[in-house]
């Protein structure tokens, strides 16, 4: 039935690009033309159709499928306005089942690939002939950017490490101790247009390490504009089953050499939950022993398998992305697989994967999960710096899976984390949804729906079972399943209720935190319908129609459209629509999440650009709506009573992280030769450079005629500048060196304040020192213990405020305070207590402090999002009160105290970042 709803949503920044949305018009024919399709979408900023549905045009004849569905859509240009076909589509593959063929397209830009520019044509094939049934994804039209680049892959590189390396020690203050060696490498894949606007050349890299902080594994994608050199999008893709805080080809691995392995044999071993099990192993004859390794199944590319191997305790962060020299296929004596394999979760993951394997075989046809018989690897026996390692993941190669600890068991004991993971496989093989935003929670869901489909029809789990929609929930010891569960697909979650607006520096923008919601409609739909009707209908949305950046909106008509084409239609289709209706899956919906504070700048889409406030003003970095200029900085009054006005230049370069006293406005300006930090009157007057240097981090302030910075040396060492704008020549520095660093810096009333780290006698001191700029009379406020971390500073005339983190108080913060010469040292929210606080950031004004936190112990209903809290002088005049300055659901980043309690901030309740502001905290939030 035809499709008449008509939805949008801006395309602002390249954060956008990962939860946009498309608008749905009808078809009208054209006169002569043969009829309109039942449906037809056009992509907002594109003139080429997101989804032509219900069609039976004859494609003409080709030699291949490739071939005929471009000569295709050049015949039919008049409807895909996609100028030159054989030009700037390139395949990507050709899915062929039961006489259908789903050709993928890559869309090019003068030769350049472009990031979620995928084109899918749907044919049938029968007697010689193809008929076009359908056409999906996106063709941006509007590209008009050069392709010429200014930096070469070299300094991409340089600036992607070091973007991902500012982003791990942001909140991991204690890692400025170490000697700079942070084990980061990154790797160009060469040009790619952004499509936001009219485009964006970028070069993308892919940065690859551990984080020091935590041990987790690190796989960035990574886009530096190709002319200023600066990342103008980044975002993990290691696709972990749980939210946590690439590819390489695969090295020497110890497997006897020999082809095709020999005839599978049948032995068995014991699952975690006591089931003894069927395995299919190998007898390796160089080891002289049997090996889990399945040459039983994958038929169509000799000597391909699905294989398990032990990681012996390796660390997860040197697993992922690569394979690591000297590990074996787990081994055993006998056919029978005994106590250790058990324990290690190696007979669970060798046996689940034969039956995610036999699931999409059986279902669906799919070889294997590339659909080309690709090895199928498992590692078991990660671990997290030695320690238990609660997550598993899928790097793009192969599954990991952590050890569990004392309550959760190894990660592959759990049927449906396996599907899981497998699956994410099969997305990246097909749809290749981006792991971020929108589009990465679509991942997640699909992950999700498919992993539990797997463990519901291999365990007969009743889909009325509440229960049924658990996700990890065997993987309990002692608890009941609920106290494992990681996500419930039967939560109710909704997007009004229930979305949660994130940076994709929290959980890649919310690819687990919102997936239940997406996952949860799909579930529903699997009880509505007969469970294999159900998948079938998943699977066709897709292998068959999505693309790479599609959000939720899309799921839901690739879902919707898949289902028509496999004869659901009726009370069937209607439940389907009702269930995405139900989870708040519609049109414009993103329209309906409103926040409780006034909007300043609305869809400020600049990736990780702090805001300022003082004297009455803000000052902020944008981008133009299109999302496709150089950011700019902005800078208005902090009531709303004017409207913005331009700051800095329209020179090319990235303007970002300003800061001002109300009087002047200082900033970055990052470009090809580096950075300068530049400064203007708000009054009016010539932009000035008061600095110039190779790297800088984000904190910048100024008051009167004095001018503090961060500023990074060569591997990361860090180091703090001031100046005067009178003389800005004369830059005075600190630290910057390998066995002296200094960070965190902050002014007021002609003093510095910042975090020093200096080695003496072997070992580090860390203290927190305050610099009369006129004297050059420096005073040691505090000593850090051996055992603390020292964070970001704030300062006004009476008080310095800093925050510690002492290694055993895991997961909380100290805020504390102190007179400009370290007296009266108070503790405004201890490290340990039922009231701590993970606190990240803080600014201050004369009479309040606010603090960036995250609860230390989040739950499933209290997710671990960023806050802001107010600390206030009592009003009897006894210590301080405490209150949410906001009860916005979303994240809430980059705090600028004003004037009073007033506090400027970035918020992301509704799915993008905008600048708002409260004059006071709302207190208490329900």
């Amino acid at each position: 039935m035809p499709t008449r709803a008509v939805r949008h949503k801006v395309l602002s920044g390249a954060a956008a690009l990962l939860g946009a949305a498309a608008l749905l018009v009808p078809a009208v024919p054209a006169r002569g033309a043969p009829a309109a399709p039942a449906t037809t979408a056009v992509g907002k900023g594109t003139t080429a159709p997101a989804l032509v549905d219900g069609i039976r045009e004859p494609a003409p004849a080709a030699a291949t499928a490739p071939d005929a569905a471009r000569a295709y859509l050049a015949r039919r240009a008049e409807r895909y306005r996609i100028a030159d076909p054989e030009r700037d589509l390139r395949p990507a593959g050709t899915l062929t089942s039961g006489g259908r063929e789903t050709v993928r397209f890559q869309q090019t830009y003068h030769g350049v690939p472009v990031l979620g520019g995928q084109y899918v044509v749907r044919m049938e094939r029968e007697g010689g002939r193809r008929t076009v049934t359908g056409t999906s994804g996106r063709y941006f039209t509007g590209l008009r950017t050069g392709t010429k680049a200014v930096i070469d892959d070299g300094l991409a590189v340089e600036r992607a490490v070091d973007a991902v390396r500012r982003d791990l020690t942001a909140r991991a203050f204690g890692t400025r101790t170490d000697d700079g060696s942070t084990p980061l490498t990154g790797a160009s894949h060469g040009l790619t247009v952004l499509p936001t606007g009219t485009g964006v050349l970028t070069r993308h890299v892919t940065v690859r390490g551990t984080d020091p902080a935590h041990g987790e594994p690190v796989l960035r994608e990574v886009y530096i504009d190709a002319r200023a050199g600066y990342p103008v999008l980044r975002y993990s893709d290691v696709r972990t089953f749980a939210a946590s805080g690439a590819t390489a080809a695969r090295g020497a691995a110890v497997r006897a050499p020999g082809g095709a392995p020999a005839p599978g044999t049948t032995g068995s071993g014991v699952r975690l939950d006591g089931t003894t099990v069927p395995l299919a192993v190998t007898h390796d004859d160089t080891r002289g022993a049997y090996v889990l390794r399945d040459g039983t199944r994958i038929r169509s590319v000799p000597g391909n398998v699905l294989a398990t191997w032990d990681a012996s305790g390796r660390w997860a962060s040197d697993l992922s992305g690569t394979w690591p020299d000297g590990i074996e296929e787990v081994a055993s004596p006998t056919q029978e697989f005994g106590a250790e394999a058990t324990a290690s979760g190696a007979v669970d993951a060798h046996w689940a994967a034969g039956q995610v394997y036999d699931y999409y075989r059986t279902a669906f046809g799919r070889d294997s999960l590339d659909g080309h018989g690709m090895t199928v690897d498992s590692l078991v026996g990660a671990t997290d710096y030695g320690q238990p390692y609660v997550n598993a993941f899928w790097d793009g190669r192969k599954m990991v899976y952590g050890t569990g600890d004392a309550e959760h068991r190894p990660l592959s004991a759990a049927l449906d984390v396996v599907g899981h993971e497998m699956t994410h496989a099969v997305v990246q093989h097909s749809a290749g949804l981006v792991y971020a935003g929108q589009s990465g929670a679509l991942d997640e869901a699909l992950a999700d729906y498919f992993g539990n489909a797997v463990e519901s029809d291999v365990r007969h789990l009743p889909m009325d079972d509440p229960d049924s929609g658990l996700l990890g929930e065997t993987l309990c010891r002692t608890e009941e399943p609920r106290a494992c569960a990681v996500r419930d697909l039967n939560d109710g979650r909704t997007t009004a209720g229930s979305f949660l607006g994130v940076g994709f520096g929290t959980d890649n923008g919310g690819v687990h935190l919102n997936s239940t919601i997406f996952g949860g409609a799909l579930w529903d739909i699997r009880r509505h319908l007969a469970p294999r009707l159900a998948d079938a209908v998943v699977y066709r949305a897709l292998t068959e129609y999505l693309t790479p950046l599609d959000g939720f909106t899309e799921g839901r008509d690739a879902v919707l459209a898949a289902a028509r084409r496999l004869g659901v239609h009726g009370r069937q289709l209607a439940a389907v629509r009702h269930a995405f209706t139900a989870h708040g899956i519609v049109p414009h919906w993103e329209r309906a999440l409103g926040i409780d504070s006034h909007v300043l700048l609305p869809r400020v889409e600049t990736h990780d650009s702090r805001i300022g406030a003082g004297g009455g003003r803000w000052v902020a970095s944008t981008s133009d709506p299109a999302g496709s200029a150089p950011y700019a900085v902005l800078a208005g009054r902090t009531d709303g009573s004017a409207p913005p006005e331009r700051i800095s230049p329209d020179d090319g370069r990235y303007h970002v992280n300003p800061a001002t006293d109300g009087t002047t406005v200082v900033w970055q300006a990052h470009g090809a030769d580096g950075v300068d930090i530049l400064g203007r009157p708000l009054a009016g007057g010539p932009v000035r450079t008061l600095w110039h240097g190779r790297s800088v981090g984000t904190a910048l302030s100024v008051d009167g005629d004095v001018v503090t910075f961060a500023y990074y040396n060569y591997g990361g060492r860090a180091g703090v500048a001031y100046l005067s704008l009178k003389d800005p020549s004369a830059v005075v520095t600190i630290g910057g060196g390998t066995y002296h660093r200094s960070t965190f810096p902050s002014v007021s009333h002609g003093r510095i304040v910042y975090q020093d780290w200096q080695r003496v006698s072997a070992v580090y001191e860390a203290t927190t020192r305050l610099i009369d700029v006129a004297t050059g009379e420096e005073t040691v406020v505090q000593r850090a213990g051996p055992a603390t971390s020292l964070g970001p500073t704030a300062l006004t005339g009476d008080h310095v405020y800093w925050l510690l983190d002492a290694v055993d108080q895991d997961g909380a913060t100290t805020l504390r305070r102190a007179g400009p010469d370290g007296s009266h040292i108070t503790d405004l929210s201890p490290e340990g207590g039922p009231d701590a606080l993970d606190v990240s950031d803080l600014t201050a004004s004369a009479r309040a402090v606010t603090v960036v936190a995250r609860p230390p112990s989040p739950g499933p209903d209290d997710p671990a999002l960023a806050k802001l809290y107010q600390f206030t002088p009592d009003h009897r005049g006894r210590g301080t009160r405490r209150g949410r300055v906001s009860c916005g659901r979303g994240e809430q980043l980059s705090a600028a105290a004003a004037d009073g309690t007033r506090v400027v901030w970035l918020d992301a309740t509704t799915g993008r970042s905008d600048v708002v502001t409260r004059a006071r905290p709302r207190g208490r939030c329900a």
